[in-house]
């Protein structure tokens, strides 16, 4: 009996035990204490062993975490070529030259890990050349692998922009100023192989889509914020290649787009890629079938003609005046909304922004046919009246060509501000123009004419008040009775508004009378 109770004492291990044992060295053989494991392996969750422990008395410990090893890291060596392996092995070999890339290196000290820095490089160059090449197919695995190296080394923390630093409201840095990301070098070979990737006609995009796909876009568009010009003019380059050959992902790529534009107009007034944005936006635009889609024109009047309200347009006014222009080219019935866009947004007090605006609208309406003309020329005339007659002392010289555009060009033409009224009356070279005006003297001439008298009469530069007899004599040789006519109006209006100062300074002098007849000593008289 004795020996049969002490048999059941020797109970075999268990495999759950066993299984730990062997995890860490021990065993039925080894000379490790079952119960008992090293602190450095072991992880406690000292919330709840605590709450275990108060709220179940005298039982038995929790089970303990063990955590799992760190992984062993990346020895960085020289490995051989790829081309100088046989093509079975070259998927091992392939998969340890991506983790190899994998990698991160702190750039901003020049002196650390210069062997490392250099053995990546070599790689990188080494697998730019080899996808190139089209020696070689890459499996799924291997395309795989190869986005998400080039995932981990170009999606970073963009570091803080330099007006974030200063606290200077101002984007426009100089050449000189410009952030450069010391990284560049080593970045600009790991976008040349996504670059060679995406073009690549061994790329087959039913398998590729899978791993360039939506949240792989937008981490690209993020990047676009980059102070580094290098890296943007790479960004620019690789989704416009992305665009072209994922059709699946164009809707969502144009609608990313416009969100980044959303943000920039109403939000931030903040970013540093809007200009190539919208260089991928104008070869877009161009291709574009006909007729025009109900998407595109909303993104026109609700993206693109709301980029002329910030402050910072000049940064990329060109890029944006030609997707605008590419608009009208596809569909002329476009100009009254880009025209009305135009008023809506003109600017009051900014010169060269003004300019800006005319250069613009002198090519928008180069492309406007006389029905779209006739819909907008009072408006914009009107404004370029205003720019002849602004009291400032720079806006005459660029605008004139339609009812709601008279209205615009109006207020351009006497504007004293010179740079600005000489620009509006360089419209009058446009022979397009000139002919829309001619078919609409009737309405477009009693809205300039007084710009025109206002300038003749007292205008300071001698250079607008040529350009203003050269416009006056057009407009008398285009039709004299109309022209007699406006200048009836003009002398009939100057008589009425001088009788009523007449009449208000007698007014005037009226009150004074009685007020001092009345002997109020705590009259306050005004002259």
């Amino acid at each position: 009996m004795f020996n049969k109770i002490i048999k059941r004492g020797q109970r075999k291990v268990s495999k759950p035990e066993a299984n730990v044992d062997a995890l860490y060295g021990g065993g039925a053989s080894g000379n490790r204490n079952p119960g008992s494991v090293p602190a450095s392996n072991v992880v406690v969750n000292h919330a709840s062993r605590s709450m275990v422990s108060s709220s179940v008395p005298n039982s038995v410990p929790p089970a303990v975490t063990v955590a799992a090893a760190p992984p062993s890291p990346v020895v960085i060596e020289p490995l051989p070529l790829l081309r100088d392996i046989p093509v079975s092995e070259r998927p091992h070999m392939f998969s340890r030259k991506i983790q190899i890339c994998c990698v991160q290196f702190d750039f901003a000290d020049q002196m650390s890990s210069l062997r490392e820095k250099e053995i990546k490089r070599q790689i990188l160059v080494e697998l730019v050349e080899f996808v190139q090449s089209g020696s070689g197919k890459l499996s799924e695995t291997m395309q795989e692998e190869l986005i998400g190296m080039i995932s981990v080394n170009i999606f970073r923390c963009l570091p803080p922009s330099s007006h974030e630093n200063t606290g200077s409201e101002s984007l426009e840095l100089e050449e000189d100023e410009t952030s450069l990301d010391p990284s560049w070098p080593h970045l600009q070979i790991v976008y040349e192989l996504l670059l060679r990737y995406v073009v690549s006609p061994e790329t087959d995009t039913k398998v590729a889509k899978r791993y360039i796909d939506h949240t792989f876009g937008l981490k690209l568009l993020d990047l676009f914020d980059s102070e580094d010009p290098r890296e943007r003019e790479y960004l620019k380059t690789i989704l416009h290649r992305i665009y072209g050959k994922f059709m699946v992902h164009r809707p969502f790529i144009r609608k990313a787009i416009n969100n980044i534009f959303y943000r920039f107009i109403f939000e931030t007034e903040r970013h540093n890629g809007i200009c190539e944005l919208l260089e991928i936006l104008g070869s877009i635009i161009n291709g574009f079938a006909l007729p025009m889609k109900e998407e595109h024109k909303l993104f026109l009047s609700r993206a693109l003609v709301p980029l002329h309200k910030p402050k910072l347009i000049s940064m990329y006014h060109q890029q944006l005046s030609y997707c605008v222009t590419q608009f009208i080219e596809k569909d002329y019935k476009l100009a009254d909304i880009v025209i009305r866009g135009l008023l809506k947004y003109w600017p009051v007090t900014n010169c060269q922004k003004e300019i800006l605006f005319l250069g613009e609208l002198e090519e928008v309406l180069e492309g406007t046919q006389p029905a779209e003309f006739q819909r907008c020329m009072v408006p914009l005339f009107r404004q370029i009246g205003r720019c002849l007659n602004s009291p400032q002392f720079q806006a005459i010289v660029h605008i004139i060509i339609s009812t709601a555009i008279l209205e615009t060009l109006q207020g351009c033409l006497c504007s004293n501000w010179y740079i600005v009224a000489e620009r509006t009356f360089f419209l009058w070279n446009n022979d397009h123009i000139v002919s829309l005006i001619a078919q609409n003297r009737n309405v477009i001439f009693p809205i300039i004419f007084e710009s025109l008298e206002k300038n003749m009469r007292g205008h300071w530069n001698q250079a607008i008040h040529g350009m203003t007899a050269n416009v006056r004599r057009m407009f008398n040789e285009m039709d004299a009775e109309l022209f007699e006519e406006c200048q009836r109006q003009y002398l009939e209006k100057e008589a009425g508004a001088q009788e009523l100062e007449e009449q208000r300074q007698l007014t005037w002098k009226r009150l004074e009378a009685v007020a001092a007849q009345t002997g109020g000593e705590d009259m306050v008289m005004v002259n």
